[in-house]
This record gives C-alpha cells, sequence and structure tokens, in this order.
C-alpha cells in the first residue's frame, strides 16, 4: 500500500504538476514547520477543518497562519449560527487525516465529497502555497493554478473570501 506521501506525489504526477518539497523532522505545528522553510519563496498557510453544530457541514479554510480566523466572521460568510473545529474522529473520517496533518491534499480522501473549500483571498496569487503532503516530515511549495487542477480533477470547487 502507498504511503499518505506516495499518494500525493502521484496524483501530483499524474496531473502533471509540479513542486518544490523540504524534508524535515515531523513538525506539528506551522510555527515549527517554518522553521525548516526560511528562506524559500512560498506563503506559509494554515489549514482549518471545521464544521458546523450539526456536524452536517464540513469546511477545509486556507489562510495565511500569520492571522487567526474569526469564527463568527466565517459562520456568517457561510450562512452558519455556529462553526467550530471539527473532532479528531470527523477529521479521520472525512480526510483520512489527524491533527497538525490537515491540508488540501486530505481531498484525495474524502470519499463522499462533502468537504466546503475556502481560500482566503490574500493568499491567492502568483506565490507558491505550502502545504504537508499528508505527512508532517515535508513541506510541499504548490502554485494556486496547480491546486484548482488537483481540486478540479478531484471533482471539487472552491471559493476565495474575505476573512
Amino acid at each position: 500500500m502507498m504511503s499518505p506521501y506516495e499518494q500525493v506525489k502521484a496524483e501530483l504526477e499524474k496531473l502533471d504538476i509540479s513542486y518544490d518539497i523540504v524534508e524535515h523532522p515531523a513538525v506539528y505545528t506551522t510555527d515549527k514547520a517554518d522553521e525548516y522553510i526560511k528562506g524559500k519563496v512560498g506563503i506559509r498557510t494554515k489549514s482549518l477543518f471545521l464544521t458546523n453544530k450539526k456536524k452536517k457541514a464540513f469546511y477545509l479554510v486556507f489562510m495565511d497562519d500569520d492571522k487567526r480566523l474569526d469564527m463568527n466572521h466565517f459562520a456568517e460568510v457561510v450562512g452558519e449560527k455556529h462553526i467550530k473545529f471539527a473532532s479528531e474522529t470527523l477529521l479521520m473520517d472525512k480526510l483520512g487525516l489527524k491533527p497538525g496533518f490537515v491540508s488540501i491534499f486530505g481531498l484525495l480522501n474524502n470519499r463522499e465529497k462533502d468537504v466546503q473549500i475556502y481560500f482566503e483571498k490574500d493568499i491567492v496569487g502568483d506565490v507558491p502555497l505550502t502545504f504537508h503532503p499528508n505527512d508532517n516530515t515535508k513541506t510541499l511549495f504548490v502554485q494556486m493554478d496547480d491546486l484548482v487542477k488537483f481540486m478540479n480533477d478531484l471533482g471539487f470547487e472552491y471559493h476565495v473570501i474575505e476573512l
């Protein structure tokens, strides 16, 4: 069986998506990961997996890791009364990931296609974005256009919003 990283790599190769990779010791926070990618051009992203009160709607939110998400504002944007972080169980169930591993590549494991994707508008542009490839000993730098190709291939749409 392929490792989570091999799955991501195979998918990117299939779509002819090029990326830069930095290998590093296992990290569980964006601050720690950033220490290993100093000096490389790329937007350090934070990936958040959220759900509504009834745990019937799921949101994957990508933003600059220097920013904090205003949960109430995001709830308003998506038309929910209350938004919270999804539990470890839901994270594993929907994205096949553990806390500290959340990234866009978890979509490979979302068979129900029931996760909605939001990018904070300030990170969408020509600068590569950083993500763990479902493995926290590596950081990938991928262009937004290529992430769009990846999402489209899996059958996901995404939204760009002001947070």
